[in-house]
């Protein structure tokens, strides 16, 4: 028999108290419950004081068996107090699990933690819990979620809200910059006495540079927290941002802008982290979708913002607005964002050289971690090249309106050529509203039809259709109109708001898929950096070669590329919906059997 924590075993009301144990000490609380009778296991081995809202109770050294009573009066927030300062709050953590241990849970904490109340006058009893050997540990993905509850709870409802809301608003500024110059390409030009083609390459290097930041800040911020990342990031983006507008030439804007992305990533990969430390996991889609709308939407409302200030002002004041909003985030999180990771990654730091801590370090952030997760798991790689596929439509749609539909309806403005990009921006933004209650309710579905066994790769059903059918549907439309100059204004306006809200069905279960895959392993982070770097490298390709590409072979025919180019990754979407599960499983059993088998070799060396 194995000894394992405290586990709660039954409400009762009326219940004796256990009899044949140590004398209990006691403690009262005047005014609000007569007696407290305590008497605990000798689990750590230590007496130590605790204070419960008020109460004073001791934790003893007393024999392996005990119980712990508490008389009619004592309420479910004084036992669940009692329950979070008896042990760590991360010792359920499956990192914290190993060979010897056990979690018990009741059958009564499967529901949710606001059904099945005890009354107050029940009588609580913890028992020391025993299990066989065959028990000390749970079976792979399927550690209950309510063992995570004090990580989610940890912030009231209105604190979520406001740090979602932080978040959504600072996710849009990298997007939002990346395109608020395509209206104002020609004047950009003509000022640094170059190319409007130079001037879009700028655009793909400043989304290359956003796909190779997303490598870094993710382990960045399990090392030093979420919040020291944020205000960094949001400090810098303004100073870069400022200094874009004041670039004396075509080098030193080519220089700033980069720099400048090089923080606007910061915003997405750690907006999906936060999301993920305070939000259980079947109730992530929805503000996650909020929080990464903008790096959908910002890209539409960019070219409106900026042709708006370029038809009205020079081109730069685009770049001092941007710098306003930059710093506006940067005082929000200064002020209001708390710091939402539980537990910090930088124990193997302490007590180490420089040397050996920058070698640590690198193995943290190198980019060949990410690249052997994606490569090894073929669910994440096909998921990831789907919000590439996605991204990659999206800025090839967006990068050339001006100089596509401006000559189609001889248009002149760069504030006509705004008016165009709201009919994308406003599909985006009405799918934001559907787009995570839709992957949440498709994901309840499959949890009950397996009797609450959940699995992530449900969220990905919710979205096959729409990329398969109804997004390349509208490409189709799209570009054939234009490119037959067909159907007037309405057909591609409307056409562009259709495959917004379907891209908007999209976006939250794979961005949802990212945090669930591989969480209990810790590598959520890495699975979202690789999907944002897969998503700004297609961007950033997209960007650079839709104007040669349409100057080659037309709008008709590039729209039908890139529509058979998402049927094609839709089709690997569907697969890893089916049978993503065993993929994982597969890979799983093959390192797990590299690492034995590498043991093996270098055992003789340890002898």
């Amino acid at each position: 028999m194995v000894h394992t924590p405290l586990a709660l075993q039954k409400f009762v009301p009326g219940a004796p108290v256990p009899i044949g144990f140590p004398p209990p000490r006691q403690a009262t609380v005047p005014g609000f419950c007569p007696k407290l009778t305590t008497s605990f296991s000798s689990v750590f081995g230590v007496k130590k004081a605790m204070s419960i809202n008020g109460l004073a109770a001791t934790k003893s050294h007393l024999s392996n068996n005990g119980s712990l009573v508490a008389v009619p009066g004592v309420t479910q927030a004084i036992k669940s107090d009692l329950e979070r300062r008896q042990y760590p709050s991360n010792m359920f953590d499956r990192k914290f699990l190993n060979s010897s241990s056990t979690l018990v849970v009741p059958n009564g904490r499967q529901s949710s933690r606001h059904e099945h109340r005890p009354p107050l006058n029940s009588t609580i009893t913890l028992i020391q819990a025993t299990t066989h050997d065959s028990d000390r540990t749970l079976p792979h993905g399927n550690i209950p979620e309510e063992v995570h509850e004090d990580q989610y709870n940890q912030f009231s409802p209105t604190r979520k809200i406001i740090v979602v809301i932080i978040l959504s608003y600072s996710a849009i500024l990298g997007p939002i910059s990346s395109t608020a110059i395509l209206a104002s390409v020609p004047e950009i030009a003509r000022t640094f006495r170059t190319d409007a083609d130079i001037i879009t390459a700028s655009n793909a290097l400043y989304l290359a540079s956003m796909g190779i930041a997303a490598l870094l800040w993710g382990p960045l911020s399990q090392i030093s927290g979420r919040r020291p990342i944020l205000i960094a990031s949001s400090i810098l983006f303004f100073l870069f941002t400022v200094a874009t507008a004041l670039a004396p030439n075509l080098e030193a804007y080519f220089i700033f802008r980069i720099c400048a992305a090089f923080q606007g990533t910061a915003f997405l990969v750690l907006g999906s982290a936060t999301v993920g430390d305070i939000y259980e996991p079947m109730s992530r889609a929805l503000p996650l979708g909020w929080v990464l709308s903008g790096s959908v939407t910002g890209p539409a409302l960019g070219p409106v913002l900026g042709g708006i200030m370029a038809t009205f002002r020079p081109w730069r004041y685009i770049f001092w607005l941007l710098a306003a909003l930059n710093g506006f985030a940067a005082v929000l999180f200064m002020i209001f964002f708390p710091e939402t990771i539980s537990h910090k990654s930088n124990a193997h730091f302490r007590g180490k050289s420089l040397p050996q801590q920058t070698k640590q370090l690198w193995n943290h952030i190198s980019p060949l971690r990410i690249a052997r997760l994606v490569f090894s798991y073929p669910n994440i790689f096909l998921t990831s090249l789907t919000a590439g596929a996605l991204v990659w439509n999206q800025y090839a749609l967006l990068t050339p309106i001006r100089y596509v539909l401006n000559p189609r309806f001889h248009l002149e403005s760069p504030i006509e050529a705004g008016l165009f990009y709201l009919g994308p921006g406003g599909g985006y933004i009405a799918g934001t509203f559907f787009g995570g209650r839709w992957a949440d309710l498709v994901a309840r579905k499959y949890t009950r039809i397996r009797n609450g066994r959940r699995i992530p790769e449900d969220r990905l059903r919710s979205c096959v259709s729409f990329i398969l059918i109804a997004i390349p549907a509208c490409i189709l439309v799209y570009g054939w109109t234009v490119d037959k100059e067909v159907g007037g204004i309405p057909v591609p306006v409307v056409a562009m708001f259709l495959q917004g809200v379907a891209t908007m069905f999209c976006f939250p279960s794979l961005n949802t898929y990212g945090l669930d895959v591989m969480q209990e392993s810790g590598r959520s982070e890495e699975v979202v950096a690789a999907n944002f770097v897969c998503r700004y490298m297609f961007a950033a390709l997209g960007t650079g070669v839709v104007l040669p590409a349409l100057k080659a072979m037309g709008v008709g025919w590039f729209s039908t590329i890139s529509a058979l180019f998402l049927i094609a990754v839709g089709g690997g979407l569907y697969l890893t919906a089916e049978y993503g599960p065993r993929w994982r499983e597969a890979v799983d059993a093959k390192l797990q059997a590299k690492g034995e088998e590498k043991g093996r070799e270098h055992a003789p060396e340890h002898v």
